[in-house]
């Protein structure tokens, strides 16, 4: 019986399986203490907080990474795989940013990047019309080697009004195999919820969805098929657990892809972000829990002496300050020394602890924004910037593939049919793009103008100044244009896509500083643009630093088949640095 499968499934899903010879490992516990971190809670007694201080180490350097693996829609690239019409692939990626906006892609990447670094692998399921991240803690039970593997199931928290509007996929009807409607289930569960005093703590109605997919024998149990089953539970009146159905159906295919971060063979997850920074956290507590018990000692004042009545006739507690108090004869009083001596070796400890961390998470100074030790060349920050990025950049196109994938097979054919059926959109453009446009509008409509004057039997007007009128009033329209795609006019066009993530490891501060020193060097030396050898020269210079000799014209200056004999040019190009 399903039910009985699935209520044994959740059961067991919490025991451990052993990964590798003294390494036992569970899939339910790791999400559990990766949440708890995260989130600066204990794994035990985690009410009792008054004397237990959580120094967070782990999320400054989780930030780090999601920001520096995480990308933007507009590194998302589609165009035509058509060589005939390739130009308008511009429309189309104006096009894919409006539905992107629409159907809030950006989210989606975060979510992904987030679940992929905390946990150590981000689960994606086909919806439409944009895919979604799956929470890993909503997982009900799986395989605890591979998630895709084998039967998994997903438990969800529907309220009463979502419920309802599942109605439109076919649940709770007995067509699509359901042993009960929705209604009769929100009444069980109304019920069940108020003799509940636990649920009852919550003000929302919510019931509790298994969404389970795996291969399932047919009723004769002779062959397994692909299926999805939508269950609940309830609970009669002798308090017995029943399950009920609200969909059943054959999958052609799972709709789901998952990507490991730094896989582990025999486990289902990956080297998870908090995982890699749990032991740092556990110490950096206990440390800093001493410390706190060290300082409350160190607060308080103990007093000693030998003057056995004295604490009879004094209370020091209520004494003035300055007062003067009276002892036998013989006898002396003193301040009992509280001083926390062994403070500082933990807050070395704390400190060494922390350099770990950030070690491991990749999470060094020039990236938490620590300004560089004064005298540090500016050629060196650069340097270690892009090595201290080195390892996220690797992990950064490593889900950019994952996403390409998702575009490929999920994503771009409900964005062809929709291209096809005609669009009418507003798009913003960027400075470079308007540019690009005000050409060819001009070029197209001074021919268009000209031809008319011609065919009227009047001379053509003059095209620089028609040039210039035309331009001048289409840039009066401002960087918001509306774009139309007519219906069918991009029928049976394959569409492609990149991820061009190259263009967010540039720093733009050193990417302006750089620009600006091979326009100084220009300004200095304009002999230079004459000079062949000098201009291979500066080719290479500019690819090493990351800039396209195209943006400074410097390729085309090659044809000037100049003689080399500059050579004072060249020399005054090698004593200018490229450095402040």
């Amino acid at each position: 019986m399903i039910y009985d499968y699935v209520i044994q499934e959740e059961a067991s899903f919490k025991k451990s399986i052993n990964v590798s010879e003294g390494w036992d490992w569970s899939f339910w516990e790791h999400i559990k203490r990766s949440t708890l971190y995260k989130n600066s809670q204990f794994e035990r007694d985690n009410e009792n907080r008054d004397k237990r201080p959580f120094r967070n180490i782990i999320r400054p350097i989780l930030n780090i990474q999601y920001r520096t693996e995480g990308f933007d829609v507009k590194d998302i690239e589609i165009y035509a795989d058509n060589s005939e019409i390739y130009y308008k692939s511009f429309i189309i990626r104006k096009y894919h940013d409006d539905w992107a906006l629409e159907n809030a892609v950006d989210n989606f990447i975060d979510n992904l990047v987030e679940s992929y670094i905390d946990y150590g692998g981000v689960l994606v399921k086909d919806t439409d019309p944009m895919p979604e991240v799956v929470n890993l803690r909503t997982i009900a039970f799986c395989d605890q080697t591979d998630i895709l593997s084998g039967p998994f199931a997903i438990k969800h928290q529907f309220s009463p009004q979502q419920l309802r509007d599942m109605e439109k996929n076919g649940w709770g009807n007995p067509k699509k195999g359901a042993t009960i409607d929705i209604e009769t289930l929100i009444t069980l569960a109304d019920k069940e919820k108020k003799n509940d005093f636990q649920k009852n703590l919550t003000p929302g109605k919510y019931i509790e969805i298994y969404e389970l997919h795996g291969w399932f024998p047919d009723k004769e149990g002779k062959e397994f098929n692909q299926e999805i089953h939508i269950i609940a539970f309830y609970k009669n009146q002798n308090d017995q657990k029943m399950g009920v159905t609200l969909f059943t159906a054959k999958e052609p295919k799972l709709p789901f892809k998952f990507l490991s971060r730094d896989k582990i063979q025999g486990r289902a997850l990956g080297f998870g972000g908090i995982e890699e920074l749990f032991e740092s956290q556990v110490w950096t507590n206990y440390s800093e829990i001493q410390i706190r018990e060290m300082l409350e000692l160190a607060s308080k004042v103990f007093f000693k002496t030998t003057d056995q009545r004295f604490k009879t006739r004094n209370q020091l507690v209520n004494a003035d300050n300055g007062q003067i108090f009276d002892l036998q004869q013989g006898t002396d009083i003193s301040q009992i020394d509280t001083i926390p001596r062994n403070l500082i070796i933990f807050e070395n400890a704390i400190r060494k602890w922390e350099e770990h961390a950030n070690r491991i998470g990749a999470a060094g100074e020039v990236l938490q924004g620590e300004p560089p030790t004064a005298g540090t060349p500016f050629k060196s920050l650069e340097t270690q910037i892009i090595e201290a990025k080195s390892l996220h950049k690797w992990r950064q196109g490593k889900i950019a593939s994952f996403v390409e994938e998702i575009y490929r097979d999920w994503i771009i054919p409900r964005i062809s049919k929709e291209i096809t059926k005609g669009k009418k959109f507003l798009s913003e453009l960027s400075s470079e793009e308007i540019i690009e446009l005000a050409d060819k509008f001009v070029d197209r409509k001074v021919f268009e103008i000209q031809k008319e004057d011609v065919l009227n039997g009047e001379l053509p007007q003059d095209s620089k100044l028609l040039e210039q009128k035309i331009r001048t009033k289409f840039l009066k329209g401002g960087n918001k244009r509306f774009f139309e795609l007519l219906k069918n006019e991009l029928k049976d066009t394959p569409l492609k896509i990149k991820t061009n993530i190259a263009g967010r490891q540039k720093n733009l501060a050193l990417l302006t500083d750089k620009v600006v020193n091979v326009l100084r060097q220009f300004l200095a030396t304009p002999q230079i643009r004459q000079d062949p050898e000098m201009i291979k020269l500066l080719n290479v210079i500019l690819e090493s630093s990351g800039m396209s000799p195209i943006m400074f014209g410097a390729a085309p200056a090659m044809a000037a088949q100049q003689p080399s004999s500059a050579t004072l040019p060249l020399k005054e190009f090698s004593d200018k640095t490229f450095t402040k």
